[in-house]
């Protein structure tokens, strides 16, 4: 079966709801970030500090396409790896692309305490979530399907997801 990618930007909750996905369809849940992160021995904060972003978008490309070569996968993508023309052909022709979407604010919320989220140790957190979601909101569009999750917990999302994937044919 096809894969089923979890895009969108942090804090939108696709690692919760990948991993709850992973249990009720009986799938393996891959995390891209924590991936690059064991094959790298660093956190992506670092890899973003010490090799920068161009690097780490590079790594994520690698690994995509190392993944897309297989099937029943639920993959958690990092924020930013579909605004990427390539990437995003790729996770289409692959697989189901399932967005998730937050409004600034609850993304805000859902990521302060975090220090781990290297585009956000900025001043203002909350106008870079603005800026970026702004930014990247052409490519976030152009997923199969798009879920607000602002409202949600991971076992409600994964079950709006569930229903998408039982309306079509095969996935």
């Amino acid at each position: 079966m096809r894969n089923i990618y979890i895009v969108g930007f942090m804090g939108t909750g696709k690692t919760a709801v990948g991993k709850v996905l992973s249990q009720r369809l009986k799938r393996q849940f891959i995390e891209m970030d924590d991936v690059i992160e064991q094959r790298q021995a660093k956190k992506i904060v670092d890899i973003f500090a010490q090799d920068g972003e161009l690097y780490f978008r590079k790594l994520e490309k690698e690994l995509l396409r190392e993944l897309s070569a297989q099937t029943d996968l639920i993959v958690s993508c990092g924020g930013g790896l579909i605004c990427n023309d390539e990437n995003l052909e790729l996770l289409k022709k692959t697989g189901v692309v399932i967005n998730l979407k937050a409004n600034p604010s609850t993304i805000y919320e859902r990521t302060k305490k975090h220090a781990s989220r290297p585009l956000l140790n900025v001043e203002d957190p909350l106008k870079s979530i603005e800026a970026l979601l702004a930014k990247r909101q052409h490519y976030y569009h152009q997923a199969h399907y798009s879920i607000e999750t602002d409202d949600l917990l991971p076992d409600q999302i994964a079950d709006k997801i569930i229903g998408i994937l039982k309306k079509r044919e095969r996935f």
